[in-house]
């Protein structure tokens, strides 16, 4: 079936290959999105992990239902927080390195079917970690292994490089008009 107005590639064009997918914008959903996704893979036995850059001194939902849904979905939340709040940026730094040195073994050990790079584009802007480093580990990843990077303001070396990229878009938001975040919505 082809998609309205489409057309799809011939044949020989189609390749099968590990996806980089990137969840960006100002809007809510990024992070919500690449779980879906997760979610999915899951269901089809694939083995899939996350790592939290910002997360981590709280326990979001999606924390605690991966430990419920067994050994081919973990999550590790290695961030401090919101970087905005810190009281200690040096801190916040260590850790955005200590998770991408985690994300990196993770993505090099061949374990994995996707791996989640959940709110690392902060980390990247923030000059916590090397632009160049995520892109070389990327770029030297196993071939059917798919990376989804979530957050905002997503470099645009990293745009340029992955196969589907999603703007989310902020058009209403419920913190806006003084409703604060919910259990089972945000977190």
């Amino acid at each position: 079936m082809q998609a309205r107005g489409k057309s799809s590639p011939p044949a020989q064009k189609r390749v099968k290959k590990g996806l980089i997918i990137v969840n960006t914008g100002d809007g809510k959903g990024k992070t919500t999105a690449a779980l879906g996704v997760a979610l999915r893979a899951v269901g089809q036995n694939y083995k899939v992990t996350v790592v939290q850059f910002i997360k981590g001194v709280w326990r979001p939902g999606e924390v605690r239902v991966a430990e419920r849904l067994g050994p081919n979905f973990e999550i590790t939340p290695m961030g401090l927080g919101f970087t905005w709040l810190s009281k200690d940026l040096n801190l916040d730094k260590k850790k955005a390195q200590e998770g991408w040195k985690l994300a990196k073994e993770k993505i090099q050990s061949g374990k994995y079917d996707i791996v989640i790079l959940d709110e690392i584009t902060y980390a990247i802007n923030d000059k916590f970690i090397e632009l160049e480093d995520v892109l070389e580990t990327l770029r030297s990843r196993r071939e059917m292994q798919h990376v989804i990077i979530t957050g905002r303001n997503a470099p645009k070396e990293i745009v340029e490089m992955a196969d589907l990229v999603t703007e989310m878009r902020l058009v209403k938001h419920p913190y806006k008009s003084g409703i604060m975040a919910q259990r089972g919505i945000e977190y």
